[in-house]
């Protein structure tokens, strides 16, 4: 799993594997889901990160594992 910080394009990336993205869907305003060939999410693309949460800083991440 990786996770990128664009700060230029203001966006947040989730990527869950590394299979093969063939299609995309925006399913909400700013919210893209990836798919892979089994219809399977693979990656979540939140755009416009700092204008939808202006006081989250995405430099200052926090990861919790249970």
């Amino acid at each position: 799993m990786k996770l990128k910080v664009d700060s230029e394009a203001d966006a947040l990336y989730l990527r869950l594997d590394d299979s093969r993205i063939i299609d995309s869907e925006e399913v909400a305003p700013g919210v893209v889901l990836d798919y892979n060939e089994q219809s399977q999410v693979v990656g979540v693309e939140i755009l416009g990160i700092s204008k939808a949460h202006p006081s989250l800083s995405l430099r200052e991440m926090q990861f919790q594992t249970d």
